[in-house]
């Protein structure tokens, strides 16, 4: 069964230093190299992860959640997740990493933040 890719959209930039990326589809080992090169990369004074479509999260995406955290912790900058769903936060609070990361119900609630 092939696996479904993950799609990243960049929503860009506010004026208050907020960046947006938008995943769609499952965070899995087989995909989520793009999405950490893109979250090491990031400048933006937050990182704001639209979560809303990804279904599920593997051990290599939990693993690249708590890379972006460590990322963004070292270096003064935030990261808020949007919109995750039970299954992926019910993946993260039996890695206890559910600790480590600010939530919203949606990216407006994160942005007004």
């Amino acid at each position: 069964m092939p696996q479904e890719p993950l799609q990243i959209e960049d929503l860009g930039a506010t004026p208050t230093s907020q960046r947006v990326l938008r995943l769609k589809g499952p965070i899995l080992l087989s995909n989520f190299f793009q999405f950490q090169a893109l979250v090491r990369a990031d400048p933006s004074h937050i990182l704001i992860l639209d979560m809303t479509d990804v279904p599920y999260i593997d051990s290599a995406g939990i693993g690249a959640l708590v890379g972006a955290y460590v990322t963004h912790q070292k270096e003064g900058r935030g990261l808020a997740l949007a919109g995750v769903t039970d299954r992926v936060r019910n993946a993260m609070q039996v890695t206890r990493i559910e600790q480590f990361f600010t939530f919203f119900e949606n990216v407006a609630a994160a942005q007004a933040q």
